[in-house]
């Protein structure tokens, strides 16, 4: 069974449609990062899996039951894009509050204070945290009672770089537990190797979905092949342009290739059987690239 189910959802503020026809879903153990422009729908999306918005048509399920459930409320975790807390509240005060309202134990509220790295400001007031640690917190809170489904939105804002790795390598542990995370980012290439899927939202429609091998095969996006150490780049240029290859020197002594249709396998063997190529870095169509092909907003439709 699937822990999250849209079918054919759609969601209007008004006469504003935000999700149209959207359906998704998401298993056991799956990082699904759900990624869209501003507006494209992925907070009302999460909002509606969390049962605080209601579709107007289509059907949302979560564990099985719809997302209002008492014991689908119990084994769910979120963390919001802009996390507020007391502010007169301890760290270690506020965890306990959220944890009696879920139902935790509270060995849980200093096992996470020490997972996020909170225990040494746990009895500070929270007005005193910077962005970060509240961040910190509100990931603490969202893992309260050991969910199996977290949805997270934009949980690196404010993290610096040693934090957000902790973080993704953290969810890596959660999903190998069998947890299903939705997360919604738009810093594509720090969630890049750790997401199962990607779903990709423009005007509210979805426009793509799949893991990156089954997105690269949908489109006709080259391959970067980026080589230096080349005594001569300009003769490697007109040799590769000589073969078809499209090229150009990015520095005294290196290359940038762009290759389409696995056509970088003959380049590679030339490449290989050469004694000057050296520093070679393969680059299959990134996340990013991914994104910007697919994330084109839909034209309106004409009324007739």
């Amino acid at each position: 069974m699937n822990l999250v189910e849209l079918q054919n959802v759609s969601l209007a503020y008004g006469r504003m449609e935000v999700i149209k026809n959207l359906s998704l879903h998401l298993a056991e153990g799956e990082i699904l990062g759900l990624f869209g422009h501003n507006g494209a729908g992925k907070t009302s999306t999460m909002k509606m899996i969390l049962g605080l918005l209601a579709p107007g048509s289509g059907h949302v399920q979560v564990f099985g039951n719809t997302p209002d459930h008492t014991e689908v409320r119990k084994r769910l975790g979120y963390l919001p894009e802009n996390v507020m807390f007391y502010p007169q509240l301890s760290g270690e005060e506020t965890l306990t509050y959220f944890a009696r309202l879920k139902g935790a134990a509270n060995h849980q509220v200093g096992e996470l204070l020490e997972k996020v790295g909170l225990t040494h400001a746990a009895k500070r007031k929270v007005k005193t945290y910077s962005k970060g640690m509240r961040q910190r917190l509100g990931l603490a809170q969202a893992l309260l009672a050991n969910p199996r489904l977290l949805l997270l939105d934009e949980p690196t804002v404010g993290l610096d770089p040693v934090a957000t790795q902790e973080l993704y390598q953290f969810l890596n542990e959660l999903r190998q537990n069998g947890t299903g995370i939705i997360l919604c980012s738009h810093v594509l290439p720090g969630v890049e190797p750790y997401i199962s899927r990607a779903a990709i939202l423009a005007g509210g429609q979805l426009q793509a979905v799949g893991t990156l091998s089954e997105l690269r095969r949908q489109v006709a996006l080259p391959t970067r092949i980026r080589l230096g150490s080349l005594p001569e780049p300009e003769h490697w240029r007109a040799r590769l342009s000589g073969l078809g290859f499209d090229s150009r020197c990015i520095g005294r002594d290196a290359l940038e290739v762009l290759t389409h249709n696995g056509a970088h396998r003959e380049l590679l063997n030339t490449l290989i059987n050469s004694s000057e190529a050296a520093d070679l870095e393969v680059s299959p169509p990134s996340l990013d690239d991914l994104y910007r092909h697919f994330a084109v907003v839909p034209a309106p439709e004409k009324s007739q």
